[in-house]
C-alpha cells in the first residue's frame, strides 16, 4: 500500500541530505500517517481511512461530511 493521504492526497517528496562536508545524497521526506476511525453522522457508520496527522487537524477544524465533501470535489476521494 503506498503511502498517500486519503483525503488531501499527500504523498512522499524527494530532497537531499546535506552532511557536514556538504556532500548530498538522495533521500525522502514521508507522509506522517495514521490509520484513524470516524463515524459520520450523517450515515449513522464508522469508516477506516489514512490520514495524514495535518488532515486530522482539518478533521478536528472543519468535521468529517466536509472534508470527505473537499475530497470527492478534488477528485481524491472516490
Amino acid at each position: 500500500m503506498s503511502r498517500i493521504c486519503q483525503l488531501t492526497g499527500k504523498k512522499a517528496m524527494g530532497g537531499n541530505n546535506v552532511s557536514f562536508s556538504n556532500t548530498k545524497t538522495r533521500r525522502q521526506f514521508k507522509v506522517n500517517l495514521k490509520r484513524k476511525r470516524f463515524f459520520i453522522p450523517e450515515t449513522n457508520e464508522w469508516i477506516t481511512l489514512r490520514v495524514s496527522t495535518s488532515a486530522i487537524k482539518n478533521i478536528n477544524k472543519k468535521g468529517i461530511s466536509a472534508c470527505l465533501k473537499e475530497a470527492k470535489a478534488s477528485g481524491i476521494l472516490a
